[in-house]
């Protein structure tokens, strides 16, 4: 592909990607009508699991598939596993712009968690970033300290737990392929889904209303990482953030036609805010980067 098409084809590998993330929200709200958050986890990841298999198969990738850092994607996925739990909580509690505004703050807490876990030095861009972050969440979240609204903190939460996955799938990906983290990835998101669910003595099984929104809340989840993988191929990062910031307003109109949520002004200013601290972190990185131009002879 022509490096001019790329930032194009990017943007709309990114317009899936949004699409599909608005789709999973409004289908996690939709199925935990029935089913607990355990429960919707267990037929995400059955559904991912099936789509991993058949496209590893079809590609005749299976044979990546290795068991030899089994206690790195161990940790990676119950991490993983407990964010994604929190988010689909939060999702049934809270307005869904706000909890997709808390998280975008995930990279905010990726580089203040960087440090700890992969040796990363926190540069003064990347401070700047981190608290302007902060004044996002703060203005997002408008925090009662007195009584702090659980469903605000299950989103925040989300958002750290994501974060130490993306660190733990960073170190993951040296000298592991996308095919066999995908696999450990939803095999094991199903096995505790199904603890999960069977603990509490009480399982719903599918039903005809909510079996589809089960089935396209896995086949999303898949579809929006692949997506948003492609995009980041194709172009760097200060292309497809941007774009994926266009989640916010599309989940917040989404929201407003769907289930008759107010349009907030303070998600919407506290989501700029996040996004301008991601853009500044992003800008420092690519100077960082970028290859020195040859000095030019007189």
């Amino acid at each position: 592909m022509p490096q001019t098409h790329r930032p194009l084809a990017a943007a709309l590998w990114m317009i899936g990607s949004i699409l599909a993330f608005s789709a999973m929200a409004v289908a996690g709200r939709e199925a935990s009508h029935l089913h607990d958050t355990y429960e919707i986890m267990l037929w995400r990841s059955l559904v991912g699991l099936s789509v991993v298999l058949a496209l590893g198969f079809a590609t005749g990738r299976l044979g990546e598939i290795c068991a030899d850092r089994l206690g790195q994607h161990f940790a990676r996925n119950l991490v993983h596993f407990t964010g994604q739990n929190l988010w689909f909580w939060a999702l049934t509690v809270i307005p869904l712009a706000q909890v997709f505004a808390l998280e975008f703050t995930s990279p905010i807490w990726v580089i203040l968690l960087s440090p700890l876990w992969l040796g990363d030095r926190i540069t003064p861009a990347r401070a700047l970033a981190a608290g302007l972050g902060f004044a996002g969440i703060l203005i997002v979240a408008r925090p009662d300290f007195v009584a702090l609204n659980p469903g605000v903190v299950a989103a925040a939460a989300s958002a750290i737990c994501f974060a130490t996955t993306v660190i733990l799938t960073k170190a993951l990906t040296r000298g592991e392929s996308i095919v066999s983290i995908l696999f450990w990835l939803t095999l094991m998101q199903a096995g505790f889904g199904a603890i999960g669910a069977l603990a509490d003595g009480v399982t719903h099984w599918p039903t005809n209303a909510s079996l589809p929104w089960l089935v396209l809340i896995g086949l999303t989840g898949v579809f929006a990482h692949f997506c948003l993988t492609t995009a980041l191929s194709l172009a760097s990062a200060s292309v497809v953030v941007p774009v994926d910031f266009a989640r916010l307003p599309v989940i917040a109109v989404v929201a407003m036609v769907l289930y008759g949520e107010p349009l907030d002004g303070w998600v919407l200013i506290g989501g700029a805010v996040i996004f301008i601290a991601n853009w500044i972190n992003i800008r420092a990185e690519n100077r960082v980067k970028r290859p020195q131009s040859p000095a030019k002879l007189p």
